[in-house]
């Protein structure tokens, strides 16, 4: 036989997933574990009874909100128990829980004796809900008479769904001729690092047969896919636009549209200048499925990580952020708003002289952040009359975020020219 930790024998279980939509439950007790247990309930769709003579504030809420049928009373025996399909005992009373579980037991309705976890005959398990793009998927763990332990169990198992330890993938990857529906999902990885990637986009990518990847997506999380996931690369580099986006879009639907789960990862956030608005309407117009991830923009991040807020009290009040491919655009012209550029190495020189022209002081704080979050990450300081020339000469490179305004000052160290 069996032994558990503690020298005992194992309570051998056969789990079970009930359907309680309009069946009623009865709880006895009306302190927080009941209150736990009849919320639960209630979200399941079942018709709930509490007997109890007072109740804790959640389960009043409830009561009030007409979810839960509420007897101010203590437990008068089997009548109670009436008509339910399912009894919970949590009244902090072990001889009024002794006599729900066995009135209960002679009516041959199942009882979950919360005040006695290694006696109970019935057991609600640790449990949580994790969104997957097939659907719900309900992770449920049960270690008998040992809570802690199975809430434990069940926690490991939601963190390895949430940072892609767990692989969701269907074991057949061909064509969907198992009548699968393909997915799309855009998902900005952050500035680079595999830490920043959300938990979405983690549990996403488990679930992906295709990820589509661009050269600033994290590399480390793109590395750690399975051998069977195909990775398609369509990274541009500066003036080097091998995969044009009208090519990507397509590859999106065409993957998506073969019934495969297709992930779109790209560095930083898709909706800032990262083209996933044109993304998501060409999945659209395809009929695809399409979910959009946020990341982490590098607009912010980045200059962060170098120790400098886009905003600060008594400094900047806003900031913008723009692309710095095209001339930039008339902005507010006070050191007290913040400019970001993304993209901005290659004109910075010409963006420098735009705006002093539209009015921007040439004393006013630049900074240059080269590779943000990497273990060579560098960070240039001057202003807007030097910052060219001191990155002409420091020989700074994309990717880059350049900061403009008196944020900058917050930098450590700040000293123009000295960095």
């Amino acid at each position: 036989m069996p032994v558990g930790g503690a020298g005992g024998p194992v309570k051998s279980a056969t789990p079970l997933v009930v359907d309680l939509t309009g069946r009623l439950a009865v709880a006895v007790g009306g302190g927080p574990v009941s209150a736990r247990r009849v919320r639960g309930f209630v979200d399941e769709g079942a018709l709930v009874r509490v007997v109890a003579p007072w109740v804790c504030e959640d389960l009043l809420d409830l009561v009030h909100e007409g979810l839960v049928e509420w007897h101010a009373r203590d437990y008068a025996g089997p009548a109670d128990l009436e008509g339910a399909w399912l009894v919970h005992t949590a009244t902090g009373d072990r001889q009024t829980d002794t006599a729900v579980a066995a009135d209960a037991e002679a009516s041959r309705t199942w009882c979950v004796d919360a005040s006695d976890a290694a006696a109970t005959r019935v057991s609600v398990a640790a449990r949580a809900d994790v969104t997957t793009p097939a659907g719900r998927l309900t992770v449920a763990t049960y270690a008998a008479g040992d809570p802690t332990l199975a809430t434990t169990a069940r926690d490991g198992v939601v963190r390895a769904l949430a940072t892609g330890g767990l692989d969701l993938r269907r074991g057949r990857r061909s064509p969907a001729s198992d009548g699968r529906s393909g997915w799309v999902a855009l998902v900005g990885g952050g500035p680079g690092v595999d830490g920043l990637l959300t938990a979405r986009g983690h549990e996403l990518l488990a679930s992906a047969d295709v990820v589509v990847v661009d050269r600033l997506a994290p590399r480390g999380v793109v590395d750690r896919l399975p051998a069977g996931v195909r990775v398609v690369d369509v990274g541009k580099t500066p003036g080097h636009h091998p995969v044009p986006q009208s090519r990507i879009n397509d590859i999106l639907v065409e993957e998506a549209s073969r019934g495969l789960g297709v992930v779109r990862l790209k560095g930083g956030d898709s909706y800032v200048l990262g083209r996933g608005g044109e993304e998501r309407q060409a999945c659209e117009a395809g009929g695809i499925r399409v979910e959009v991830v946020p990341g982490v923009t590098s607009a912010v991040a980045v200059p962060a990580a170098a120790g400098i807020p886009v905003t600060h009290r008594g400094v900047a009040r806003g900031f913008t952020v723009v692309t710095g491919h095209d001339d930039v655009p008339t902005l507010p012209t006070g050191g007290d708003h913040t400019l970001v550029l993304l993209m901005g190495v290659t004109r910075l020189r010409r963006t420098a002289e735009l705006l002093q022209a539209h009015g921007r002081s040439g004393t006013c704080p630049v900074a240059v952040v080269e590779r943000g979050f990497a273990p060579d990450q560098r960070t240039t300081l001057g202003t807007l009359a030097t910052i060219a020339g001191l990155a002409e000469q420091r020989g700074v490179q994309a990717p880059a975020v350049v900061v403009v305004g008196d944020v900058v000052r917050l930098a450590p160290g700040w000293r123009p020219g000295s960095r």
